[in-house]
């Protein structure tokens, strides 16, 4: 996907479906030995959003790993664990040593950022882990099997955008979804094919810094 129907799609996703509000959007920069990622955090989400501008302006995930990538699905990182961790290690259970209350709103569509959680019943988000959604094309059968199960409505944009670019919306309705990648989306797919162990974390370590764009 080029940059320009990335940015087109972007527009689509943000106006069309998550109601951002007046006040301008904040950008972010995820760099990597891949490349880089713009990301626009959401308005509509802004605990997430402002938790995620604090952590990153204090340096909290530079050096982090992408520590859980699965093809066609998501990859993962915010784990603070991770940054000094030996190969092999399991990871995934660290965080700065609170919870984010539930913004639960906006699908997962491919390029979503969204914050991971552990099982708890409010659907808390971690206090620094989050994923990128790489996905994959959804037809209506399951579009309309998830408006069952997660007791959700899709509208015609966002089934048209699962349909069209893909997704994960099995997580819809519970996990938060506070941005997307509005450029270099070609740079989540180079990460997403890295060769993984039986733990999904990649073979060699991916690393990432965020940077809060002013």
């Amino acid at each position: 996907m080029n940059r320009l129907t990335t940015l087109l799609l972007s527009g689509i996703f943000s106006l069309a479906l998550f109601s951002c509000t007046n006040k301008e959007n904040t950008y972010a920069v995820i760099e990597t030995s891949f490349g880089n990622m713009k990301i626009m955090l959401y308005n509509t989400t802004p605990k997430h959003r402002d938790n995620f501008i604090k952590l990153a302006n204090g340096g909290f995930y530079d050096s982090l790993l992408f520590h859980r990538v699965i093809s066609a699905f998501m990859v993962q990182g915010g784990d603070p664990d991770s940054r000094n961790a030996a190969p092999g290690v399991s990871l995934g259970m660290g965080g700065p040593g609170y919870q984010i209350d539930a913004e639960i709103g906006a699908p997962h569509l491919r390029g979503a950022v969204a914050a991971a959680r552990n099982n708890n019943p409010q659907k808390m988000s971690s206090g620094s882990q989050f994923y990128l959604v790489q996905g994959q094309k959804i037809d209506d059968n399951y579009l309309d099997e998830t408006e069952r199960r997660q007791n959700i409505r899709y509208s015609p944009e966002q089934r048209k955008l699962y349909k069209e670019i893909g997704g994960t919306p099995f997580l819809d309705n519970d996990y938060t979804v506070f941005g997307e990648i509005v450029e270099g989306i070609e740079v989540l797919d180079k990460i997403a094919a890295v060769p993984t162990d039986a733990g999904n974390r990649p073979l060699e370590d991916v690393r990432m810094k965020v940077r809060i764009l002013e």
